[in-house]
């Protein structure tokens, strides 16, 4: 059995030692933000934390973690407060949204460790593929979170912390319905 933290949570897993993290986030605890893209650690959709440094989940062993403290982006927050999260939404990178998971927590990895990223940190940093080619909207979003983490304003476009996921079209007037059309 391997034990480690998985969002704060202990877990204790009855797979095989050498059964990539991916599959038991995805499989055995049913975290399915994490994403299969490659398989190969090139992509970068299946990014987590291990004690902290983004890591592409694809290939990590679960035995190679014992006693490890991992987060996946059910995780990063409860609310989406993350200034990641936040800048995703008002940028609007996501187009068919795949990717989005891995590049926030490879982000939010990034800005825990160098709060002012330059352009060549951000690429250095950020090498998880985007197959729509959002790349500008990305570097535009990373630069806005660190701003927002650096005490900047906060960003009105996305749902404000503490709004549940559910009520968001209704607690943000850019995603609400339009009113009906009059006759």
């Amino acid at each position: 059995m391997t034990s480690f933290t998985v969002n704060g949570e202990p877990v204790h897993y009855k797979m095989d030692p050498a059964t990539p993290l991916l599959w038991a986030l995805r499989d055995a605890s049913n975290l399915t933000g994490t994403k299969y893209g490659c398989g190969a650690g090139q992509c970068g959709a299946c990014t987590v934390h291990v004690d902290g440094v983004a890591r592409r989940s694809c290939q990590v062993p679960i035995g190679s973690i014992e006693g490890a403290f991992v987060t996946t982006i059910e995780g990063l927050t409860g609310d989406r407060s993350h200034p990641a999260q936040q800048a995703w939404v008002a940028a609007q990178v996501p187009q068919c949204g795949y990717c989005q998971s891995g590049m926030i927590m490879a982000v939010a990895a990034l800005l825990a460790k160098t709060p002012r990223p330059t352009d060549d940190q951000i690429d250095e940093s950020i090498t998880n593929i985007c197959r729509c080619g959002t790349y500008p909207r990305i570097r535009a979003a990373i630069r806005r979170a660190a701003e927002v983490a650096a005490g900047g304003d906060p960003i009105a476009a996305a749902p404000p912390p503490g709004i549940d996921p559910r009520d968001a079209a209704a607690a943000v007037p850019a995603l609400s319905p339009p009113p009906p059309a009059k006759r």
